[in-house]
């Protein structure tokens, strides 16, 4: 073998790290919120298990928050780029109250009922006046349409009943230890729900349309973006869009890997995990049609008849751009 010939395969190894290194260095940083706990739970272990964004040429860094509210907090302090999940309440206000944020997304349907125990005397949700509700934090989606569906459809106002917050498993432990009257639960909960037997009392979706007179459902939580990072970077957002498709894609196709996501990521043993693969359909989306917009548009003058929200929220809060551009990436 000549001198040249031994190190030609040197040669050929360092020019593939080479490339691999180049293509490292240009993928570029994105900072991705969201909390990983109620719905949220289950699209964000697919999210973060598979190379969704990696695929997408973006170096993505996955921020949790401990609370429901943290995602908003954290985009109006620039503390992340991108936050999927976040509550549509809290965004909202952000918007109204001239934080640079743009919301370019619907994800969560608003899939949560009111529940009380199988043996409450309570019959229905005009009985709720006075009494004692467990659900989200006040800044919370599903604290928003609460509100705005008692006030609006049976005039019991904000300071008509007391609510106690908690996230989803201190909820149905008030409720069991009947430390609440009722509860606003979120429907893996009641599905992943063993030995506490509860009734209805009404769904969000059909209080929703008895309020709004109209077939749309209201969404929890939606994808939220700083103005200036979309500014400056148009084509990322598009492509953490395309992205986050491709995790609903792959979760649809694969229930296995849901349920082994969600297991690796909260240590839910096999049953509990399977209701996220179970209710995916139901639970996530990755739209901003025009019929998005405008159930987004129908909720914010809702929350603020309600007295939830105040002032207003710019047309220009509400960009469809980057999900149409999104659409262009296959």
């Amino acid at each position: 073998m000549t001198i040249s010939g031994f190190f030609k395969p040197f040669a050929v190894a360092a020019l593939l790290f080479g490339a691999v290194q180049a293509t490292a260095a240009h993928a570029e940083k994105i900072r991705v919120g969201y909390w990983p706990s109620g719905l949220t739970l289950g699209y964000g272990s697919v999210v973060e298990a598979g190379s969704f964004f990696k695929d997408q040429g973006l170096d993505v860094e996955y921020v949790h928050f401990s609370d429901v509210n943290g995602t908003t907090r954290a985009i109006a302090a620039n503390a992340i780029d991108l936050a999927f999940g976040s509550p549509a309440a809290g965004s909202f206000s952000l918007a109204s109250d001239g934080v640079p944020v743009k919301i370019i997304l619907a994800t969560q349907p608003a899939n949560v009922e009111f529940v009380v125990p199988e043996d409450s005397p309570i019959k229905s949700l005009s009985e709720l006046r006075g009494k004692k509700i467990a659900m989200s934090p006040a800044g919370s989606s599903t604290a928003a349409i609460a509100g705005a569906i008692l006030n609006l459809n049976y005039g019991i106002g904000s300071g008509d009943f007391s609510l106690v917050p908690g996230n989803e498993p201190r909820l149905v432990q008030f409720l069991a230890q009947k430390e609440v009257d009722a509860a606003a639960l979120r429907n893996v909960t009641i599905a992943q729900l063993k030995d506490l037997k509860v009734r209805s009392l009404g769904t969000f979706a059909d209080e929703w349309r008895k309020l709004t007179k109209s077939d749309s459902v209201p969404y929890n939580a939606i994808g939220v973006v700083r103005t200036d990072w979309l500014d400056k970077n148009p084509e990322l957002a598009a492509k953490a869009i395309v992205a986050l498709r491709k995790a609903l894609e792959y979760g649809r196709a694969n229930p296995q890997g849901v349920v082994a996501a969600v297991k690796k990521a909260a240590n839910l043993p096999d049953d509990a995990a399977k209701v996220y693969a179970d209710l995916w359909d139901e639970n996530y989306r990755v739209s901003f049609t025009e019929a998005d917009r405008e159930t987004l548009k129908r909720m914010f003058a809702l929350f603020k008849e309600s007295g939830v929200l105040k002032g207003d929220l710019p047309d220009s809060a509400l960009d469809s751009k980057p999900y149409e551009q999104s659409l262009k990436i296959k």
